[in-house]
């Protein structure tokens, strides 16, 4: 018995006992497994029971012929390698098997040597179809468990952002209890008027979670200056607008996408669109999207509450001093699509605002990303 063979499975069909004895004898003595079938639905049937590697059937059968025999298999059984017997030459024939999926035709007499030839090249044609699936379910795999751990990697960078962030939030807020709930108003509002101009749900989360390190640059600056009760000089002034530029030494050279816009925002968020804000004064399309968002926002959020130096003003006020102006603050600072989408996001900007004794409610908004 050739070893290179044992295990190798093959379906003989044909209603000719003879033949089916001889052909199962010859194949026996080269090494193969065979289960002898007289019909074709006998062979149906012993196709869903036993692995098979390759069918060999007489294309004349009393009960279906070779031909529909053939195509059953290949609906059933994929690609399986068949091969036709008929004592007739019939090239009309021969050309319907092969257009049908046929791996060989086999005219009787058949000479054992090249039967056994098309057996042989049939069993290696069947071994390259379960190498060639193996290897598809291999790569199938392969890309899956890549993709799992690419994505566990993905989910671990960004709960170790989100932390990172979170952590630099409460170092902005430490000296400002009220700090807390503007930060985290901040990211409410800014993701909200991202939605509206229908920037990206990416470009949302991304400002939901750096806007509120805005003024991370006022680590910085001394408490004398930042809580300091009235007008601060011009001196005064200048040294908190080191804010930005210290807020973006502080944020720089991060590969995260969040510190990156955060960055971006600590540096830009005092620009106004027509040029007269800080510290470079850009202007227009200049500016960082970002930028303008967490710009009128903060002007919000800040005309609202009370600070040292000043009172906490009405909702209905702040609309107006910024929609219409006043000495210090005018339409023309912001962009007018932004401006145009927080009038139309005003009153819910008012509801957040009221709401802001319910931390459970900050912090459900400000954590859903």
């Amino acid at each position: 018995m050739k070893k290179s063979k044992v295990g190798t499975s093959i379906l003989l069909v044909d209603d000719d006992p003879q033949v089916l004895e001889s052909v199962n004898l010859l194949l026996r003595a080269e090494g193969y497994s065979v289960t002898p079938c007289n019909n074709a639905l006998l062979a149906i049937s012993k196709l869903e029971e036993t692995r098979i590697d390759v069918v060999l059937t007489d294309i004349k059968m009393p009960d279906m012929s070779g031909i529909e025999l053939l195509e059953k298999i290949h609906n059933n059984h994929g690609q399986l390698p068949v091969l036709l017997m008929t004592a007739y030459a019939d090239l009309n024939t021969a050309v319907d098997a092969i257009s049908k999926g046929a791996f060989e035709f086999i005219i009787k007499p058949y000479s054992p040597q090249y039967l056994l030839h098309a057996i042989s090249k049939a069993v290696e044609h069947n071994n390259y179809l379960k190498l060639k699936d193996n290897y598809k379910v291999y790569l199938e795999d392969m890309v899956k468990l890549k993709t799992q751990e690419l994505e566990g990697a993905r989910n671990n960078a960004q709960l170790l952002g989100s932390e990172i962030v979170e952590r630099l939030t409460a170092i902005a807020e430490f000296r400002d209890a009220e700090a807390g709930a503007h930060v985290a108003r901040m990211g409410v509002y800014c993701r909200m008027i991202a939605e509206s101009l229908g920037l990206s749900s990416e470009f949302g989360r991304e400002i939901l979670q750096s806007s509120p390190l805005h003024d991370i640059g006022k680590i910085g600056v001394t408490d004398y200056i930042l809580m300091k009760r009235g007008p601060l000089s011009s001196q005064e002034f200048e040294v908190i607008k080191t804010h930005t530029t210290q807020g973006r030494r502080i944020l720089s050279r991060s590969s995260h996408p969040v510190l990156k816009m955060a960055e971006s925002i600590a540096l830009n968020h005092h620009e106004k669109w027509d040029g007269t804000g800080y510290p470079v004064g850009l202007k227009g399309d200049d500016i960082p999207l970002e930028g303008r968002i967490v710009m009128i926002v903060d002007q919000y959020d800040a005309l609202r509450s009370e600070r040292p130096y000043k009172p906490s003003l009405p909702h209905n006020e702040v609309l107006d001093i910024i929609t219409k102006g006043t000495g210090r603050t005018r339409p023309a600072h912001f962009d007018p699509d932004v401006l145009n989408s927080f009038c139309k996001l005003a009153p819910e900007f008012d509801q957040i605002y009221l709401e802001q004794g319910d931390s459970l409610f900050l912090k459900s908004m400000f954590l859903d990303s």
